[in-house]
């Protein structure tokens, strides 16, 4: 196995990175090929396509050993499934994968082909091992069952971002941090309306408190 490229994302820190792909869309990446894949000629028809799969490494998420059951977030830290009923990072291979948007490729002289993407759910420098087309007429199967994730698609926050700590974002990355706190970064089983939380975003740290289903931007530090 050969990483064949790299993404570079808005997410430094693993905490806030959305749980799945395409949940926000406002998040961006950009994928850049290790020097031996530099090539025009491997990406040959890649725009053709919508949305891209990407075969990743959970590379912060690297253990000796490894749980046949996992804690689901979703499940409030404390219910048990079998690791492989999950996508938790925790598994025997550190593997991951994720559908994202192709936005557009743009041809570099020093760095070759780069592809932006959007709806990342990839920390920055995450390692890329493929790239493939996402296909509709085989990837796609509407009727698919869901388990028991299926209770746990609509739990978006209302989210409280005053003006003036939202101004210190640049205005064309307000919408993905706005839609990370949307999606509720918090592990589910901590749900304290006096706790401070802290995500990373760029080069900001914003704080922020949950009341019930309220989230409520405190502060914003420049790091």
């Amino acid at each position: 196995m050969k990483i064949i490229a790299k993404i570079k994302t808005d997410m430094p820190d693993k905490f806030g990175i959305p749980r799945q792909s395409g949940i926000v869309n406002g998040l961006t990446g950009k994928i850049i090929f290790e020097p031996e894949y530099r090539v025009r000629e491997a990406l040959s028809g890649i725009e053709e396509f919508s949305h891209l799969w990407l075969l990743w490494e959970f590379s912060e998420n690297k253990r000796d050993g490894w749980s046949p059951t996992v804690r689901p977030p979703r499940l409030g830290g404390e219910k048990r499934k079998g690791v492989f009923a999950t996508r938790s990072p925790f598994r025997p291979n550190p593997i991951g994968l994720s559908c994202v948007k192709l936005d557009k490729v743009e041809y570099t002289k020093d760095l070759g082909p780069v592809i932006y993407v959007s709806g990342v759910d990839l920390m920055d420098g995450t390692p890329i091992y493929d790239i493939k087309p996402y296909i509709t007429y085989t990837d796609s199967r509407p009727d698919a069952v869901q388990g028991f994730a299926e209770d746990f698609v609509d739990y978006a926050l209302k989210v409280n971002f005053p003006q003036e700590l939202l101004d210190m974002i640049p205005a064309e990355k307000q919408a993905g941090i706005i839609g990370i706190l949307r999606h509720d970064p918090r592990p589910a089983y901590q749900d304290s309306p006096d706790r401070v939380y802290g995500v990373k975003y760029l080069d900001f740290d914003i704080h922020f408190k949950v009341d019930k289903n309220i989230l409520t931007v405190i502060d914003v530090e420049k790091i």
